[in-house]
């Protein structure tokens, strides 16, 4: 007898557990149990929805996944930091070939190409005239060259 009487404590107890988090407000075992049903349910499409929205904003990142360029003045010349999740062949050269534009000379440099892109150089420069602007934009139209090269 006490045995049943532990499991029904147990049940009842369990039951309150699943009242109070799916908020409730039924009083008997059948009403709770449906009300968590719903509330399951309720759930299961609040996943879909923002997997959905998660599956779209993905897809929107990927097509406008933009390079990441940062351009640091140094006392003699720049610090350039290019990162892109899409690789392309020949953006090492696009990008060399706008330094050379520039007049900007490659002192040291470290590059990986496999399958992102990822440049940090030191240029230095032989012209007065260049700030760190104008050699960020000349890096990003040398990214988006050799993009629409590659489309």
């Amino acid at each position: 007898m006490a045995s049943r009487e532990h499991k029904r404590a147990a049940l009842n107890e369990k039951l309150q557990q699943l009242r109070a988090a799916t908020n409730s407000n039924a009083l008997n075992k059948a009403s709770i149990i449906v009300d968590a049903s719903r509330y399951i349910n309720e759930l299961k499409q609040k996943v879909e929805r923002l997997n959905q929205d998660i599956g779209t904003s993905q897809s929107s990142e990927a097509q406008n996944s933009l390079p990441a360029v940062t351009v640091e003045t140094l006392e003699r010349g720049f610090l350039i930091n290019v990162f892109s999740e899409k690789n392309c062949p020949g953006l090492l050269v696009s990008i060399l070939e706008a330094f050379e534009e520039l007049g900007l000379e490659v002192l040291d440099a470290r590059v990986s190409c496999s399958d992102i892109f990822q440049l940090q150089a030191v240029g230095g420069e032989n012209r007065d005239s260049l700030d760190a602007q104008v050699v960020k934009q000349a890096v990003l139209e040398a990214i988006k060259s050799c993009n629409e090269e590659q489309e």
